[in-house]
């Protein structure tokens, strides 16, 4: 008999409705029922693709003797993190201030209104290695809550006023916000936890935290290539991101990363796909590639584009989240293993590709007969006898075949499973990554591709009316209203589908949505956005988020593109709400960088000199499309491209734009800087010698 969940379209709850745990979704409707029992509530946190929730979930929620203890003592209430990021964000921070660690699945327990009293991650099912199982856990929290639940109801209203205090206290002074000194600290900083080896920060695991490579290309063009801390700063970038490509992170025979390495060389990797790291990860290696020149991070990019539209594309025009860690090892196994899709055994290579090729193959991502992964890197023994590729042959001519006749092989093998919801903030991301991609790499499918996805956004998602966005889309639109993240990296992705394409709708759109974030997420005077929307119900607190994550800071990105439409439009106000975002941050920025590397990276925009690129004559003749090549052949992350004649009503009242025009009917590029513009510019040879 299914539960509560079954109704639901999260991926997740839906993997937990046939539990004999009388689950219930996050709503009035089970908070109501924890006040007429006067029951504490369980809440449980996680994510379709999650391993370890996949673990929990086996061992005590299966569990009819632990299913029966939550029944009869908690209303328990499972939350899909990527659908309600808002309640995740939360209850994380009381986990992490509590526990001094963070991670899902994330358990929590709560007073009948919200308020927690008890948290922690992963519980083993019953007591072991001198820690308390889950079982034993639930019986003392019932016991506590019996006799003394008073005092657990006093304390969960402290936390909560700890956790509110931040966002809710007077602003400090202003810190007068030294930008090039902030960022020079975050630099040392960065270097000093440089692995020179293996590239990445720190020691295992490693994660790929894109926006700290946004950060380190930045402050290197602030600096100058050339100078000896700009140099680091990319090198530092290009060396990280080539040791991630060429090791276990990428998936090499059907593109794209995983999540993160288990270990401090990037072999081994926690084998999940995410959309959220696909799309940053291709951004930052096209600036490699704008930067170096080097066509390998060109290839890396087209293989993960390549992933996503063949894997991760929606019917309609959307992506889909995630792909699992976990599969089956073949059809009719009795459990799934991590890594089991992805990982090859060596007889297996020599029977697909033949003799010789395999013996190639082999030595390039050092696969050997007895597997390549050590124990200390595989804890459960998931991997023994296999090969994780390591290695990179995209520069081989023999590489295209090889891999062809792997990826056939492989797809014959049970699939890990699709989370195929659709996430506006996530699609956002990706629509960026398309454009920016169509345009460095001088693809136009790339840019079409992304307009599909956007136009799927404005059509399934969009709520002009009421100017709303919604999150997330499986067999129809959620009712959840959108998060800042969501508007803040549509934004984003519309912004760079302008620039690629010259279609003034998407920059349009961009305005609408930048309006509509400002009604709905900002606070009293001019600072930072909350992530939720003013009058969100069940929350017992807004919350602002400042620091990159797997995600990068929905504030971060809202500056960045408040930048970017200052420079467009010529509106002050845009320019004085970053300006206000950064203020906010100033302490934050000068003591704890690091933290917030994109914040940072958008201060060195806002210091950097107003720059626009101006194409008069459209993109559509071979000439227009070699000047828009030219333009982004090179990296610039501070100057923004504008089409002329414009179309967008919000720019057709500038009078130099008006002006720019085509050249002796031929298309021509005007640079402006501070609104001081050059002659234009007819041969693209001039723009990217």
């Amino acid at each position: 008999m299914p539960n509560a969940l079954i109704h639901e379209k999260s991926p997740y709850l839906l993997q937990h409705a046939h539990n004999p745990v009388d689950w219930l979704p996050w709503g009035e409707a089970a908070f109501a029922r924890a006040r007429t029992e006067s029951k504490p509530i369980f809440l449980s946190v996680g994510y379709s693709t999650c391993h370890w929730c996949h673990v929990m979930e086996h061992e005590s929620f299966e569990n009819p003797d632990i299913a029966a203890l939550l029944n009869a003592e908690f209303i328990s209430i499972k939350v899909d993190r990527e659908e309600r990021p808002d309640v995740d964000q939360i209850y994380m921070a009381f986990v992490q201030a509590t526990t001094g660690h963070g991670g899902w699945p994330m358990s929590v327990w709560l007073t009948p209104d919200l308020h927690p009293f008890a948290g922690g991650t992963y519980f083993p099912p019953q007591d072991r290695y001198g820690r308390p199982g889950f079982a034993t856990v639930l019986r003392r929290i019932a016991g506590l809550w019996r006799g003394d639940r008073e005092r657990l109801a006093r304390q969960g209203r402290e936390v909560v006023e700890a956790l509110r205090r931040p966002d809710t206290a007077p602003p400090e002074p202003a810190t007068a916000l030294r930008v090039q000194e902030a960022a020079s600290r975050a630099l040392a900083h960065f270097r000093r936890a440089y692995d020179p080896e293996e590239g990445g920060f720190g020691g295992a695991p490693k994660f790929p935290r894109p926006a700290v490579l946004d950060f380190l290309f930045r402050q290197a063009f602030a600096l100058g290539f050339h100078h000896e801390d700009g140099r680091a700063a990319c090198e530092m970038a290009l060396h990280t991101l080539r040791r991630m490509a060429s090791g276990g992170m990428a998936d090499p025979v059907g593109g794209g990363f995983h999540r993160y390495s288990v270990d401090a060389r990037w072999h081994v990797p926690h084998f999940e796909k995410m959309l959220y790291d696909q799309a940053q990860l291709a951004c930052s290696c096209l600036e490699a590639y704008q930067i170096s020149g080097d066509g390998f991070f060109a290839g890396v990019a087209r293989d993960i584009f390549g992933y996503v539209q063949r894997d991760l594309s929606a019917p309609g025009g959307g992506f889909y989240s995630a792909e699992d860690a976990d599969s089956l090892p073949e059809a009719g196994a009795p459990r799934k293993t991590e890594g089991a899709f992805y990982t090859w055994r060596r007889d297996e290579l020599e029977r697909v590709l033949g003799p010789e090729d395999a013996a190639w193959f082999c030595r390039t991502f050092d696969c050997r007969a007895e597997g390549n992964v050590e124990a200390a890197s595989d804890p459960q023994g998931e991997l023994a006898g296999v090969n994780v590729l390591f290695g990179s042959a995209l520069d081989d001519p023999r590489w295209p075949s090889v891999r062809d006749r792997l990826r056939s092989a492989r797809d014959r093998r049970p699939r890990p499973h699709l989370d195929d919801k659709i996430l506006t903030a996530w699609n956002g991301l990706m629509i960026s990554a398309l454009a920016r991609g169509a345009a460095v790499l001088d693809q136009p499918a790339l840019a079409a591709r992304a307009a599909e996805a956007a136009a799927f956004l404005r059509r399934e998602l969009w709520q002009p009316e009421s100017g709303t966005l919604l999150r997330s889309h499986r067999d129809g639109p959620s009712g959840i209203s959108g998060f800042l993240a969501d508007y803040a990296f549509l934004i984003r992705g519309l912004l760079d589908l302008y620039e690629a394409g010259g279609d003034s709708g998407w920059l349009d759109w961009a305005l609408e949505l930048q309006a509509a974030q400002e009604r709905h997420f900002s606070g009293s005077g001019s600072g930072a956005y909350f992530n939720t929307r003013t009058g969100a119900d069940g929350l017992i607190l807004r919350m602002k988020d400042d620091d990159d994550g797997a995600e990068p800071s929905g504030n971060a990105v809202s500056t960045l593109n408040l930048l970017r439409l200052a420079a467009m439009t010529r509106r002050g106000e845009w320019m004085d709400k970053a300006r206000g975002i950064l203020d906010e941050y100033a302490a934050a920025l000068a003591t704890q960088g690091t933290a917030l590397p994109l914040m940072l990276a958008a201060a060195l925009a806002a210091e950097a000199p107003p720059a626009q690129a101006v194409l008069a004559g459209g993109i559509h003749s071979p000439e227009g499309r070699s000047l828009l090549t030219a333009l982004h052949r090179k990296f610039h992350p501070f100057r923004v491209v504008l089409h002329a004649p414009a179309s967008s009503g919000a720019l057709r009242d500038i009078p130099e734009l008006r002006a720019m025009a085509p050249v002796d009917g031929k298309p021509a590029v005007y640079l402006c800087e501070n609104f001081t513009c050059q002659a234009p510019i007819t041969d693209p040879r001039v723009l990217a010698p």
